[in-house]
């Protein structure tokens, strides 16, 4: 009996350490689950069961059970529980997770969108796209390509894909619950929209990216050095810890902090600019914050994204997800189209011109595709690359957006392509190399 009593009173030892320990990540994980809930069902208006049983269905997240209360437009996650967090949603400015600094009348402000319809074929305008025939491609290739894609559904996880050649759709499918207009997360593809309104104020001679980063606690101390462009190259020489796997820079603010821009202002320096390469969401949320300083009001910065670049090119469907403090999450809550993603990737093919309308210097694209030091030929300014060939089999000058679970935009200008594909697992599972490459020989 005294042994089992011992025993007993172990295992109770045991299992409080355990919650102990991971009590904390509980907060990280029903936020998680509330926040990924509510942008599902209210920005991209899927089914609460949709997001539960799938998208939530990931190690630990597949632990919190949510909720969603339509009338009050959000959604609720507890774990075991334990710990509810809530997030709600802003129309414009889409779901945030919520804590007691939040005041829903201190935000009352949205962006002012302007979206004219119009008759130009898809991807220039809004009318469907033309059905064209290019006797150059190969479509048995294409549709071989598409099926690679597609295989293995419970390993590759493909939701959509879409394949656009001289401004043409080439193919394009979907899987059940999703289609041509249903706004998908492109997590940290968020990066490169929020680097493009860089390169496009650049281009209105309003900033230039060689400027010291305009951060006043910096002025004083070793990070007075740093400028735009070693923030938009991710080499600042700031520390920061992008994990995931629990409580870490990256986790604590975008699932704790109210004002998202501060995290990364107030870490030290750990090496000179340009020392070392360390891909870091918390700089592109500075680079958010650093954004809003350069409008004399927050509705000013509001609008600026959609209307110099966004609802400029047709985007319509896109939503740039804000924090409490109404700053754009630019590391990662931008929402929108397989369609709308396509015409993005398209821009740049273009260099900048849409519709006879010059949105970025043609300079930017070779800016934002030269690579960094220290990121072995894999990222450019806040655009991943193929430079060193990383994906063998396809051509070096592709570039491209990369989001968490496999969210992609390729361009690859040598053959005028650009490929979305989003889904809900990434490399090695979603074999990337193989289905590049594959549409490209249905071009050669």
């Amino acid at each position: 009996m005294k042994l089992l009593k011992r025993v007993l009173l172990l295992l109770v030892i045991v299992i409080g350490v355990v919650v102990y320990l991971n009590y904390p990540k509980l907060n990280i994980i029903s936020g998680y689950a509330a926040k990924n809930v509510a942008s599902g069902v209210f920005v991209a208006h899927r089914s609460a069961a949709s997001m539960n049983q799938i998208d939530n269905n990931v190690p630990l997240v597949e632990l919190a059970v949510t909720e969603v209360d339509e009338s009050e437009q959000s959604a609720s996650s507890t774990v075991y529980g334990l710990m509810k967090r809530t997030a709600v949603y802003r129309d414009g400015l889409g779901a945030v997770l919520i804590n007691d600094e939040y005041d829903p009348s201190k935000l009352t402000i949205r962006p002012q969108r302007n979206q004219p319809s119009d008759t130009i074929p898809y991807p220039y305008g809004q009318a469907a796209p033309l059905d064209s025939v290019f006797p150059d491609v190969d479509m048995d290739q294409i549709n071989k390509a598409l099926a690679i894609a597609f295989a293995n559904p419970e390993t590759q996880k493909t939701r959509t894909l879409l394949v656009l050649y001289k401004g043409q759709i080439l193919a394009e499918k979907y899987v059940d619950g999703f289609d041509e207009n249903t706004p998908i997360l492109g997590w940290s593809m968020t990066k490169s929209v929020l680097a493009t309104c860089f390169g496009v104020l650049q281009h209105q001679g309003k900033l230039n990216v060689e400027w010291p980063a305009p951060i006043a606690e910096w002025k004083d101390d070793e990070r007075k050095d740093i400028t735009l462009n070693h923030l938009l190259r991710m080499q600042s020489g700031l520390a920061w810890d992008e994990d995931y796997s629990g409580i870490s820079d990256v986790t604590r603010m975008l699932f704790l902090d109210s004002d998202m821009t501060v995290a990364q202002k107030e870490k030290k320096a750990i090496a000179k600019p340009t020392e070392i390469w360390n891909y870091s969401s918390g700089t592109t949320n500075l680079l958010s914050g650093i954004l809003r300083q350069q409008f004399r009001s927050h509705q000013e910065y509001l609008d600026f994204p959609y209307a110099a670049l966004v609802d400029k090119i047709g985007m319509y469907s896109m939503v740039l997800e804000a924090d409490i403090a109404g700053n754009y999450v630019g590391s990662s809550y931008a929402w929108a189209s397989t369609r709308d993603w396509a015409r993005f990737g398209q821009l740049y093919l273009n260099k900048g011109k849409w519709n006879g309308e010059q949105l970025f210097d043609p300079e930017w694209v070779d800016y934002i595709t030269t690579p960094t030091i220290h990121s072995d030929g894999t990222y450019g300014a806040h655009f991943w690359l193929n430079a060193e060939g990383k994906y063998p089999d396809v051509p070096k000058d592709l570039f491209s957006c990369n989001g968490y679970q496999g969210q992609y935009v390729f361009m690859i200008p040598s053959k005028d392509l650009v490929v979305v594909r989003t889904g809900l697992a990434e490399e090695p599972d979603f074999d990337v190399n193989s289905v590049l490459s594959n549409i490209v020989k249905a071009l050669q």
